[in-house]
């Protein structure tokens, strides 16, 4: 089994929205998890005619790699929907499908050495770029069609049972949503300045060194801060939020996070942390409300400034939510952790399926070898 240039299996693709056949909704990004995702470009006013054509079976990747954490933004639409992609993405697919299989390739793409090859044979001065003549240049070695099949319809068969997993929790966030569409014209409103207040406590013997900063899933993730910073961080503790009001351009999202770990963690002195004030409500019914979408839309309609956009104390203290009576609270906050813990293992689901390519693709050369 010799090895050959990817570049005799790949042909690119230049079709443009040319005649606006496709508007806003169609398009998409590119994830460096190898996904189609909801863009985050700003497209009001902006023309679609020099957008790519992302069409079903085709692959699209976004040249430059020095931004983003040495991977390579890729995709393949596997889907029957027609997508749009930036003009700076390079479209293309596989001109001997005979030879090779696209899933099959999107299985070796999904491989961390791809990665590595593409950051280190990626070239430039400002921005530094994985060309497509780069692309084509990749040495690769194919199994026989069979054998690609064979690994492939193991790919798949995984990768079903995860998206069957997937819809379910699609059912279970819609009647979620019911339940908290129903609590808006049904139970009193009550301002989150009643069912919170702000405590200050830093971190100045500097006993704890766990820092912290909440994500856009309203979760927190570690921190860049250096140890010399950290004397200042308000330390919060279990059953507490952290939030913070800078509300960053296109995130559009309240930044607010529950710790549920016993160990209390850190955060910027730039951040509140909150306490609740009530015995009235419970602290992961006050979570959940904000990690709704809606929450995030009013947040950022509220929102003040000229550069940052900043949603201060006192104004999120305005927000008004509504606050049913206990059981129905803890009711819907059973199906929320529910909800979240099948979340959690999805996202596992997905990060095995990611590491199962490289064994598949070594195991159909190992086949072929043999």
């Amino acid at each position: 089994m010799a090895s050959t240039k990817l570049g005799h299996y790949i042909e690119p693709i230049d079709i443009r929205n040319v005649d606006d056949q496709y508007g806003e909704e169609a398009v998409v990004g590119l994830s460096t998890q190898k996904q189609i995702i909801r863009t985050k470009a700003y497209l009001d006013g902006v023309k679609l005619t020099s957008y790519k054509v992302f069409a079903p079976k085709t692959f699209a990747y976004v040249p430059d790699t020095s931004r983003r954490g040495d991977k390579m933004s890729l995709a393949y639409n596997s889907t029957e929907d027609t997508f749009l992609v930036s003009s700076i993405s390079i479209v293309f697919r596989v001109s001997r499908t005979d030879l090779l299989i696209p899933d099959y390739l999107f299985m070796y793409f999904n491989r961390p050495e791809f990665d590595r090859y593409a950051r280190f044979n990626s070239w430039g001065s400002a921005r530094e770029t994985f060309s497509w003549d780069e692309m084509c240049d990749i040495d690769i070695e194919l199994p026989s069609v069979p054998i690609q099949q064979k690994y492939v319809d193991v790919y798949n068969a995984i990768l079903a049972n995860q998206r069957s997993y997937e819809y379910g929790l699609d059912d279970l966030k819609l009647s979620i949503d019911a339940i908290i569409d129903q609590f808006k014209h049904t139970e009193k409103r009550i301002p989150v300045g009643d069912l919170l207040e702000e405590v200050d406590v830093r971190n100045t013997d500097g006993k704890y060194e766990s820092a912290q900063g909440i994500n856009i899933t309203k979760q927190f993730m570690p921190s860049v801060a250096s140890s010399n910073d950290l004397l200042k961080y308000k330390i919060v503790k279990k059953n507490q939020f952290a939030y913070s009001a800078m509300q960053t351009g296109r995130d559009e999202c309240i930044r607010i996070a529950l710790l549920h770990e016993d160990a209390p963690i850190i955060v910027s002195p730039a951040y509140s942390v909150l306490q609740k004030k009530t015995d009235s409500i419970m602290e992961e019914y006050i979570q959940m409300w904000f990690s709704r979408s809606e929450s995030d839309r009013m947040g950022w309609f509220m929102s003040d400034a000229s550069i940052r956009a900043n949603l201060d104390l006192p104004r999120f203290y305005e927000i008004q939510i509504p606050v049913p009576n206990l059981e129905k609270q803890r009711a819907l906050v059973n199906i929320y952790n529910a909800y979240i813990l099948r979340r959690s293992i999805n996202e596992r689901l997905k990060a095995h399926i990611k590491d199962m390519c490289p064994i598949l693709i070594r195991g159909a050369l190992e086949t072929a070898t043999e």
